[in-house]
């Protein structure tokens, strides 16, 4: 009976050491399955941490996260734009990510300066045009928009959408709110119609002819451009990229990103992937999967990317485009952009 107690005691032990001992990392993506899933496997074999991976729209994973609280069994949150990371700061829902070995291979602009948040990628928000009905010499700055001779032929879609806030608030840090202001209030007068749908709508609208102009993130149309259907890719040959500012403050951009979760059981390995993500082959395969530009210098892009043209990025700290969010929102909404 003796010898039956100590062999019970023993393997409760074993079973109590293997749990310990087990590296795991709870993910909490906005990006779907597909296009990170690949990559975390990847992860996983290469580091032994086995990754649970929750997938959902951001602001949802965000709300998720914060009433979770202490609770959360989430170590990572990876998504886009950084006005959702600088949201997730804002609430108190991350912690500082050891960002010290990236200072020489990623621009400091797209990390947060308390380190609560650093980006993966980059993405750009140029505008997209009928070349045959749109003059491009006359199309070189963000400002040309306001021009009356581009009445009734814009396609933008809603100022709820978090890709036009954070392209006002970098307009608001670099212009300041009184000249932003002014340009929306003449911008929206140029709608083709009442904003509606995602990018690659916009982008389907200046084909169908329903506008002449799209603004819309340049990773819509390289996936149009891509994609299997030759219909949808035949869609996407009829637009050109026009890089607007590129004589003065550049084009306007944005990342997908991460933060560790503040409350993170497995901050260590939430660390380790964050390393992960930054590794060449890593930003090779993630950027390509997402056609999106690679964050690490010295990494090529896509060819179809490279097909858009090289540009002249905004040079501005993130960080601000994600405290100016609330303002560029009360901008937009004076100007009447729905």
């Amino acid at each position: 009976m003796k010898r039956f107690f100590k062999l019970v005691a023993l393997v409760s032990c074993v079973s109590v050491a293997s749990f310990a001992n087990a590296q795991e990392l709870n993910v909490y993506s906005a990006r779907k399955e597909a296009l990170i899933k690949p990559l975390l496997d990847k992860f996983s074999a290469s580091t032994g941490i086995s990754v649970n991976l929750v997938t959902g729209n951001a602001d949802a994973l965000i709300t998720r996260l914060k009433s979770e609280g202490k609770y959360s069994p989430a170590d990572i949150l990876i998504t886009t734009d950084v006005g959702r990371l600088y949201r997730a700061k804002e609430q108190g829902l991350t912690q500082t990510i050891d960002t010290t070995s990236f200072n020489n291979l990623i621009s400091q602009n797209y990390i947060d300066p308390q380190g609560h948040w650093i980006g993966f990628t980059l993405r750009a928000r140029p505008l997209m045009v009928a070349p045959e009905r749109v003059d491009k010499t006359q199309l070189t700055r963000m400002e040309d928009l306001t021009d009356p001779q581009w009445r009734g032929r814009i396609c933008v879609r809603s100022s709820s959408n978090i890709y036009n806030q954070s392209m006002v608030a970098a307009m608001i840090e670099q212009l300041g709110e009184d000249k932003t202001q002014t340009w929306l209030n003449d911008f929206v007068k140029n709608f083709a119609r009442t904003p509606k749908g995602g990018d690659r709508d916009q982008i389907k609208a200046v084909v169908a002819g329903q506008c002449d102009i799209a603004i819309a993130n340049t990773y819509y149309l390289a996936g149009m451009a891509s994609d299997d259907d030759e219909a949808i890719r035949e869609t996407a040959s009829k637009v050109e990229v026009i890089w607007p500012n590129q004589q003065d403050r550049g084009a306007h951009v944005n990342i997908s990103g991460a933060a560790i979760a503040k409350y993170a059981p497995n901050a260590a390995s939430a660390q380790k992937l964050v390393n992960f993500m930054l590794q060449e082959d890593s930003q090779v395969w993630y950027a390509k999967t997402n056609h999106e530009y690679p964050l690490r210098q010295g990494v090529a892009q896509s060819a179809v990317l490279t097909s858009f043209g090289d540009f002249k990025p905004e040079n501005i700290d993130l960080s601000r485009v994600g405290e100016l969010n609330r303002q560029a929102v009360i901008l937009m909404d004076k100007a009447g952009w729905k």
